[in-house]
C-alpha cells in the first residue's frame, strides 16, 4: 500500500467518513494568486508537515472559485483559511479549535473538505512522508476543526433567527418552500385530471393526498409571508361579487382527499342566495385554514363548513368538527403567532400557531370578529359574521 494511500486511509477514519465530500473545481493558479498565497500564514513549527498544511492552505485560496463556490469575497476565503489553520495548529497542540472567527456566510465544510484533500496531496513529498506520525496529529486536528464548525454553524444560524434580519431570512425561506410546492400542486393537478393517461381511483385518492399536503404546505409558507407583510396583503383592494358555492367547492376539493383519509365526513353547506359582494379571496383562507385545523385536530366524526343567512346581507360563516376540543390553557393565547406549547401535541393550526393568528386578521380586515366555542372532547366551532351583499341587478 502507498504512503498516500494509507494517509487516506488513516484520514477517512480519523475524520468521520460521510461528511460533505462535494466536488469542487478551481479557476487555476494565476493572476491573483501570489497575493492569496502570502496571506495565508499558520502558526508552524518549522517541520515539513506543516509547511504542507501552509502550502495546502495557499493552494486552495488560489484555485477557489469565489463565484461557483457561493463565497462572497477572496478575501473571505482567506480569512476562513486563516482561521481553519490557525484552529488545526491549536487543535494538534492540545488547545481548542476555535471557529467563531470565520466569515459570514462562507461554505466553511467545503472548504475545509477542499483543505484536507490539498493537505493530503502536499503528503506526497519525501520529506512529509519521513513525519508520519505528524501528518496523523494533523488530520486529527482536521476532525476537530470539524466539530467546532459543526457547533459554530448552529450558533450562527440561531443568531441569525433573533437579529435584526431575522424577518427578512425567515420570508426567504417561505419564498423559497413556496416555488417547489407551486410545481408539486401543478403536476399532482394534472395527473389527476388525467394528462398522463387514466388514473385509477386508488391513484385519484392518493393525488389528492400528495395535492392537499403540498397545498398545506404552500399555505404555511403564505402565512408566515403574511405575517411579514401585516397580514392583509390577501385582501382585495375592493369588494368583488363572487359566488359563495365556489368557494365551498373550492375547501371540498383540497380538503375532502384528507378527510377520507381519516374516515370523516366532510360537509359544506352554502346560503340560499349565493351571489355575493366581498372578499373572496380573504374568505377561502380562512375557512380553508379552519378546516384544515378541524380535520388536523378530529379523529372520528365530521368537520362541516356551513352558512347561515342572518338578514339579506349579512351571513354567518361557521367550521364545525366532533374533535377533541380546545384546552383551557390554550384559549388565552390561541390567536397569538408563535406562541409556546404546554405539552407536544398541544391545539395549534401549525407548531407556530401562525394559521389562526392569519384567520383573526383577516376577519378583523372583513369587518367581523372571530368567535369560538369548544368544548373537551365534543368538538369545536369557529364562526364570524360578515356583511356580504348580494350584487344589484343590471
Amino acid at each position: 500500500m502507498t504512503q498516500r494511500a494509507t494517509l487516506v486511509r488513516k484520514s477517512v477514519n480519523i475524520h468521520a467518513a460521510g461528511r460533505d465530500t462535494s466536488r469542487t473545481t478551481g479557476a487555476g493558479p494565476g493572476g491573483e494568486g501570489s497575493s492569496r498565497r502570502s496571506a495565508v500564514q499558520v502558526p508552524a513549527a518549522g517541520s515539513a508537515t506543516w509547511r504542507a498544511l501552509t502550502a495546502a492552505a495557499a493552494d486552495v485560496a488560489a484555485t477557489w472559485d469565489a463565484t461557483e463556490q457561493g463565497s462572497p469575497s477572496a478575501t473571505d476565503v482567506r480569512a476562513a483559511l486563516g482561521a481553519m489553520t490557525d484552529g488545526i495548529c491549536r487543535a494538534t497542540s492540545g488547545g481548542r479549535a476555535e471557529m467563531a472567527r470565520l466569515p459570514a456566510f462562507v461554505p466553511a465544510r467545503r472548504l475545509l473538505e477542499r483543505l484536507r484533500r490539498a493537505f493530503l496531496d502536499q503528503c506526497e513529498a519525501p520529506d512529509v512522508r519521513a513525519e508520519s506520525p505528524d501528518v496523523v496529529d494533523v488530520l486529527r486536528g482536521f476532525e476537530r476543526v470539524q466539530d467546532a464548525l459543526d457547533l459554530d454553524a448552529a450558533h450562527r444560524f440561531a443568531s441569525r433567527l433573533t437579529g435584526s434580519d431575522a424577518q427578512q431570512l425567515v420570508v426567504e425561506m417561505a419564498h423559497d418552500m413556496r416555488s417547489p410546492l407551486g410545481s408539486i400542486l401543478i403536476l399532482a393537478e394534472r395527473l389527476r385530471a388525467g394528462a398522463g393517461g387514466e388514473v385509477a381511483p386508488i391513484q385519484q385518492r392518493q393525488l389528492g393526498l400528495i395535492y392537499s399536503a403540498a397545498f398545506g404546505l404552500s399555505t404555511l409558507a403564505g402565512d408566515v409571508i403574511e405575517l411579514a407583510r401585516g397580514g392583509t396583503t390577501l385582501m382585495d383592494q375592493q369588494p368583488m361579487a363572487f359566488s359563495v358555492s365556489d368557494v365551498l367547492q373550492s375547501l371540498l376539493d383540497i380538503l375532502r382527499p384528507m378527510a377520507e383519509e381519516k374516515r370523516l365526513t366532510m360537509r359544506c353547506t352554502g346560503p340560499t342566495a349565493d351571489a355575493r359582494v366581498g372578499h373572496p379571496a380573504a374568505l377561502n383562507r380562512v375557512l380553508l385554514n379552519l378546516a384544515t385545523n378541524a380535520i388536523k385536530f378530529t379523529n372520528t366524526g365530521s368537520v362541516e363548513v356551513s352558512c347561515r343567512e342572518l338578514d339579506r346581507t349579512r351571513v354567518e360563516f361557521s367550521v364545525r368538527d366532533t374533535g377533541r376540543g380546545i384546552p383551557s390553557h390554550v384559549m388565552a393565547n390561541l390567536f397569538e403567532a408563535f406562541r409556546q406549547r404546554h405539552a407536544p401535541g398541544d391545539y395549534a393550526f401549525s407548531s407556530a400557531g401562525l394559521g389562526l393568528s392569519i384567520c383573526q386578521t383577516l376577519v378583523g380586515a372583513m369587518g367581523a370578529e372571530l368567535g369560538v366555542e369548544t368544548e373537551l372532547e365534543k368538538g369545536t366551532r369557529f364562526h364570524f359574521v360578515l356583511d356580504l351583499p348580494q350584487p344589484s341587478r343590471v
